[in-house]
């Protein structure tokens, strides 16, 4: 049996036929055209991506085990900086590729043992010290300088890329993952993450922009960033006050706020799951990067366990629980009886069986894994993005506002994505600052994921985030040669040229001059597409490459066409929209707007007849380019 076919069955014998059937289709697709004519000459970098939480692993481990029966036989596996998640990820490798020699961070004995007997697998966190260190056994052995190293990089847009790129230097971990390469004469880098913004955003120069990217689509009961942020009337989003998060831990009373309404949501979602024989159910509440803030919110949640506690019999708060309850009803229209509820939280509360847990960097590992059983209500901040995975997370409350937030980094925070939850009973609470801005980075990560099923290259993929939102951390991105186009600004040609005059002319021959048609995108696609510039100062390629973004979010998308001919412009004399034109275009704020001027070309044109375009992209948008 192939070391493949043993991994699907390990699914199967799991009941895990759904994602067995998924990493079978991302083995198929990717192994043939990319793994099996492998030069083993080159080294090659590549991105598979999909959604938070959505089975990544599990493909991982698929194509690791279809790798090796290509061949290969050598396997680093790199987790993020961060123990618990090393530590969790070797586990699950040693359990699920029970063909590999499985190693650790320090089980260099056991590798050099192995001899390539069985294909093996190291687990690393990107740390310096123990990446040097695998550098070194790498170049010490006499196998690895002979076989190509097949990498997969877990998380690989957090530490991997060179976040010294501005300095004209390279950071310690880029420089060492790039030795690690260096140790065999080729490989395969295999990116892996549900956040690529920063790896897109990368330079070809660079060495670190992947050459075929593929994403995989979760499996079913996948719960996404649709199913929260699709619709700004979702009822498992629940806002709160944009300070609450702040104001909690000065306040010594206990007002109703949306921790306080979370946390009963919480323990009534967690009793229908136990009295239906779930063995947990996990809240999270993540209040602030601040390792000190995270005891704070432990305690205030403690203080208002004991409240209710104390006042579990009065009719205010059984009145409370009930409506508690009822809200579920409308998500939940099959949950427990009340009474039954009630009973399950009393019994809870007396008799101190719910578990108030602190994850941060200063836990321990055995800490750290307390929420893999029981009621639990999870405290922590960075600990709980990438790579933790809770089971049965049914409750979330986020209040973490950054100063300059980062779409990546936001994204990895949604902890709430996931298979194993009940949709009837998930909440998730946040201010409506945070709701609009995770809504604005689903519809981006929507743009990003169409744009893959159909590109043929990174290059061909691009994004765009409200002003107020960056893509990722600056420290990655080669400001030299990173270009953005701002929405609510025109742009337009000093120089243009016309590809086919007389087929624009056919093109625009059915718009008047009026105040501007709604035309399907695709149109002003087509019109870009014919006009240049003799100096360079139009930057087609990026304008037809925003458009095509838009266009894979939504092929019906419309904007706005206005038409002008018999102008009587002289070249270069600026925007050369009239001043009521100028009026006009600026009230197109939500959508992109082109106008056309056809100017007579007495005045500088060569006497030559000629289309000028001028092209304004959303208001409030940044649109964001790599030459």
């Amino acid at each position: 049996m192939s070391h493949a076919e043993n991994y699907i069955n390990e699914l199967l014998q799991r009941n895990r036929a759904s994602l067995a059937d998924a990493v079978k289709k991302t083995i198929n697709d990717i192994v043939p055209q990319y793994i099996s004519n492998f030069s083993y000459r080159e080294h090659i970098v590549s991105l598979l991506m999909g959604n938070v939480q959505s089975g990544k692993t599990s493909h991982m481990f698929g194509l690791i085990a279809a790798a090796a029966d290509e061949g290969f036989n050598i396997f680093v596996l790199l987790t993020t900086d961060n123990t618990l998640l090393q530590e969790q990820t070797f586990k699950r490798a040693l359990a699920d590729l029970d063909t590999f020699c499985v190693c650790g961070e320090n089980d260099y004995i056991r590798f050099q043992a192995n001899a390539l007997k069985k294909p093996v697998l190291i687990v690393l966190k990107k740390n310096v010290h123990v990446l040097k260190q695998w550098k070194n056994n790498f170049s010490s052995t006499n196998f690895c300088a002979g076989n190509p190293l097949f990498i997969v990089d877990d998380e690989a847009d957090a530490a991997s890329p060179n976040t010294k790129v501005n300095q004209k230097d390279v950071s310690a971990i880029n420089r060492t993952l790039n030795a690690i390469k260096k140790t065999s004469a080729s490989s395969i880098y295999l990116q892996v993450t549900g956040t690529p913004q920063s790896l897109l955003l990368q330079t070809k120069i660079a060495g670190w922009k992947p050459a075929f990217i593929y994403y995989f689509e979760p499996g079913a009961g996948y719960l996404g960033g649709d199913f929260f942020f699709s619709d700004e009337n979702c009822p498992y989003v629940i806002p709160t006050d944009n300070d609450e998060g702040k104001e909690l831990l000065s306040d010594d009373e206990f007002p109703e706020n949306g921790l306080k309404q979370a946390l009963l949501m919480h323990l009534v979602s967690s009793a229908h799951l136990f009295l239906n024989g779930s063995q947990v159910s996990n809240f999270v509440v993540h209040p602030s990067v601040k390792v000190s803030e995270h005891q704070k919110f432990a305690n205030k949640i403690g203080e208002y366990l004991n409240e209710l506690n104390l006042s579990i019999d009065e009719d205010c708060t059984i009145e409370t629980l009930q409506q508690t309850y009822e809200n579920f009803k409308t998500t939940k229209p099959d949950i427990a009886p009340f009474d039954d509820i009630y009973s399950y939280i009393k019994e809870a509360l007396e008799n101190d069986q719910i578990n108030v847990l602190v994850i941060n960097s200063k836990a321990s590992y055995d800490e750290n894994i307390r929420y893999e059983t029981g009621l639990n209500i999870v405290v922590g901040g960075n600990s709980l993005g990438r790579g933790i995975t809770f089971p049965m997370l049914q409750t979330i409350y986020y209040c973490r506002v950054a100063k300059n937030p980062q779409a990546d980094t936001m994204w990895q925070h949604s902890r709430m994505f996931g298979y194993d939850r009940d949709p009837g009973l998930v909440r998730v609470f946040m201010p409506p600052l945070l709701i609009k801005r995770f809504s604005e980075i689903n519809k981006t990560n929507n743009s990003i994921i169409n744009q893959i099923k159909k590109a043929k290259n990174a290059d061909d993929i691009k994004m765009y985030y409200p002003k107020t939102l960056r893509p990722t951390r600056k420290n990655v991105l080669d400001h030299s040669h990173l270009n953005m186009l701002v929405g609510g600004v025109s742009y337009f040609p000093f120089y243009p040229t016309n590809d086919d005059i007389s087929q624009i002319d056919n093109i625009l021959s059915a718009f008047s001059e009026n105040e501007g048609y709604s035309v399907n995108l695709q149109l002003i696609y087509q019109i870009i597409q014919m006009i240049d510039s003799e100096k360079g100062d139009w930057n087609k390629k990026s304008y037809l490459s925003f458009l095509n973004s838009y266009i894979s979010e939504d092929p019906s998308r419309q904007g706005v066409l206005i038409v002008r001919r018999g102008r009587d412009i002289a070249k270069g004399t600026g925007t050369l929209l009239s001043p009521n034109d100028r009026a006009l275009v600026s009230k197109i704020t939500d959508q992109v707007s082109l106008t056309m001027y056809k100017v007579t070309g007495t005045k500088g044109w060569e006497g030559k007849e000629i289309w000028i375009p001028n092209i304004k992209f959303p208001d409030g948008l940044v649109f964001y380019d790599v030459d």
